[in-house]
């Protein structure tokens, strides 16, 4: 069976208050010309469908168009809810659809309810598991605590113990939208940890013959049934070096997978340059980035007058602009925001404990309180998220 493994299309998103929406149609064109050009028998969208939980009327009737031409192929789709998503939202008329061939898994007591596709080896059960946020799904797992590990690691038990009722040689396809231990993130991604606990272990997806991961940005092969297809698009200048692909995987008659990836079209390049103002526009090294989307960091030692307006003259689409001054005091004193960069919200509180506190460890009990008070703002958040607007 020929898959065709997609996530994180973020419909809506912008780039630096570019528009992407050109862009995203274009992908989707490309993505419904590989199937039929591929002759792939199912897709499969692991996640993160829209930007925001309340997309806008554009991200919307790019979803609507999409929809229509995959079932117009024929090709059976399976869609799970991202962290972006509203689950709620992205679920409606999921029934409806599935006629069609369409199959929205949004809701958290249907992991264990697979679509049931099959060709001339037998037949195959994909199970799509939604984004599971722990303090909104636990009692549906019977978990009084546990967070992201505990969570998924439920539903994929209850995903093996319906595996075990299915005809022996069936062949077994998860999709999840997770942060799964080894992965490698970019800065686009929103954070889905509380208290720095977000990782899952590679083990949970033991017992199926692929997973079709999302959330993470980067295409990457965990395992060889153990994949993240990564965005279609660079939502980030992070993921200037990314390589953005779709997988084309072939499930074999004895569940064993085979992968290649699909380029997708990109509306320009990415470049991410360094130097000082008078450097970035003389050297000639950098005239293949006149038409990228440009992330300058100039390094001079004071700030230049007008650096936008003179760096747009030879690279009129920069769009990010930072400053790291060398060879001054600035150099040797980073900001508070680049000292916290990349740490999570638990840590950083702990940091704090300490600073005021110079020499006094924070003990369990106080640690607890503050996992506790993390884990009740993102159950507020999450909750505000699904009330309808």
């Amino acid at each position: 069976m020929r898959l065709l493994h997609t996530s994180d299309w973020h419909l809506g998103r912008s780039f630096h208050r570019e528009s992407l929406h050109d862009a995203q149609r274009a992908f989707l064109d490309h993505l419904v010309a590989v199937v039929r050009a591929e002759r792939v028998d199912a897709v499969l969208v692991a996640g993160d469908v829209y930007d925001r939980a309340l997309p806008g009327l554009e991200a919307v009737a790019l979803f609507d168009d999409v929809l229509h031409r995959l079932a117009d192929l024929g090709v059976p789709t399976v869609f799970i809810s991202g962290n972006h998503d509203s689950a709620r939202r992205l679920g409606v008329g999921a029934g409806l659809i599935g006629r069609a061939g369409v199959h929205l898994r949004t809701d958290p007591g249907e992991c264990a309810v697979p679509v049931l596709l099959a060709d001339e080896h037998g037949p195959v059960a994909v199970y799509g598991l939604p984004y599971l946020e722990p303090t909104l799904v636990r009692e549906r797992f019977g978990l009084a605590r546990g967070g992201h590990a505990a969570v998924l690691g439920a539903a994929m038990d209850a995903v093996r113990a319906d595996l075990a009722t299915r005809p022996g040689g069936t062949r077994s396809v998860v999709l999840a939208h997770a942060f799964v231990t080894g992965g490698a993130p970019s800065d686009s991604e929103r954070d889905i940890a509380v208290g720095g606990v977000a990782a899952v272990p590679a083990t949970v997806f033991d017992g199926v013959h692929y997973a079709a991961l999302g959330h993470l940005h980067g295409c990457q092969t965990l395992a060889p049934h153990l994949r993240y297809s990564g965005s279609p698009l660079a939502y980030s200048f992070s993921e200037a070096t990314h390589r953005k692909t779709m997988w084309l995987v072939d499930l074999a008659a004895d569940g064993s997978v085979g992968a290649e990836r699909i380029d997708c079209p990109q509306p320009r390049p990415l470049a991410r340059l360094r130097g000082r103002l008078d450097d970035l526009l003389s050297a000639p090294e950098h005239a293949e980035h006149e038409q990228s989307w440009v992330q300058a960091t100039l390094t001079d030692p004071g700030r230049p007058s007008e650096p936008m307006e003179q760096l747009r003259r030879r690279f009129p689409h920069t769009l990010q602009l930072l400053f790291d001054p060398q060879e001054s005091e600035a150099a040797a004193s980073p900001s508070y925001a680049a000292r916290v960069s990349g740490r999570a919200d638990l840590e950083i509180a702990e940091g704090f404990l300490r600073h005021v506190r110079p020499g006094a460890e924070p003990d369990a009990e106080e640690l607890g309180w503050l996992r506790e008070g993390f884990e009740t703002v993102r159950e507020s958040d999450d909750r505000k998220a699904e009330l309808p607007r």
